[in-house]
């Protein structure tokens, strides 16, 4: 039976995103952090402070999201498990507990993030999977836009499918649903180290991994590559959009509900 003893303990969180203004605390609305932190509290019956791996936006969801917090807890480990999951909202569950190793940050230690962005592609929406998958009724080529996703893949300036507003300063860390300088240069490079799209029938998958990730980049992304799929922009031209690195893409940026964060790497 493992007590916590003022450890700082680590947990995978899966959420359903659809009624939260994404991961971060705001001044209104509900958030995942906020709602973990009611139920710490609750549960604890002191305020304890969450830090996650990745600032997911609105009505995004997660599989996978990794965060680490310090309770003030004498009991064992188990029963802040089953505490917490008890009183936390139903499209929240902590999935895994345990007291993280030494130095352990679940945003500054993570070597990568994986996202998994879905279409649902056939001609009529279908109300079992509209809450965690885009409807696009016009037919997409998922080879096409498989061909274009290699051009992701390395070392760039991915100012063209980050978005923030004007002024702030370069955020190495800043993650999809995070805020991310708005101009060309350091402060926009990540390292995308998997992109691809595939075909499960009527499902079309983009997979993105990368070291970390600019506000919406996932689903300016994947706005522009709906276009690939479509005829609209040609596999040349949307490698183009990145080298040229404009702000303003052909695209608009997929709605939040076909994303999910399935995995943080360490």
């Amino acid at each position: 039976m493992t007590r916590t003893g003022g450890s700082r303990l680590v947990a995978i969180i899966e959420y359903d995103g659809t009624e939260y203004l994404g991961f971060q605390i705001q001044r209104t609305g509900r958030t995942i952090q906020g709602e973990i932190e009611r139920a710490l509290t609750e549960v604890t019956r002191r305020h304890c402070r969450v830090v996650g791996a990745g600032r997911t936006d609105a009505g995004v969801h997660a599989k996978g999201q990794v965060i680490h917090f310090t309770p003030s807890w004498d009991h064992s480990l188990g029963e802040l498990h089953r505490a917490l999951n008890a009183v936390l909202a139903r499209d929240v569950a902590v999935v895994d507990l345990r007291v993280a190793e030494p130095g352990f940050h679940a945003r500054y230690s993570a070597r990568s993030r994986e996202y998994l962005y879905t279409i649902d592609n056939r001609s009529v929406r279908s109300p079992l999977v509209q809450r965690y998958a885009h409807h696009v009724c016009t037919p997409l080529d998922a080879e096409a836009m498989n061909q274009a996703c290699s051009c992701l893949v390395g070392e760039h300036d991915f100012v063209a499918f980050g978005w923030a507003p004007g002024g702030e300063k370069p955020n190495r860390g800043s993650d999809e649903g995070a805020a991310a300088t708005a101009g060309a240069g350091r402060g926009t490079v990540r390292r995308v180290l998997r992109a691809c799209c595939r075909r499960q029938g009527h499902l079309v998958y983009v997979e993105v991994e990368a070291d970390a990730f600019l506000r919406a980049m996932v689903r300016r992304i994947v706005g522009n590559l709906l276009l690939v799929g479509s005829g609209a922009l040609s596999a040349e031209a949307f490698a183009g959009l990145l080298r040229l690195g404009h702000r303003r893409t052909p695209g608009v940026a997929a709605p939040g509900h076909g994303l999910c964060l399935v995995k943080v790497n360490y």
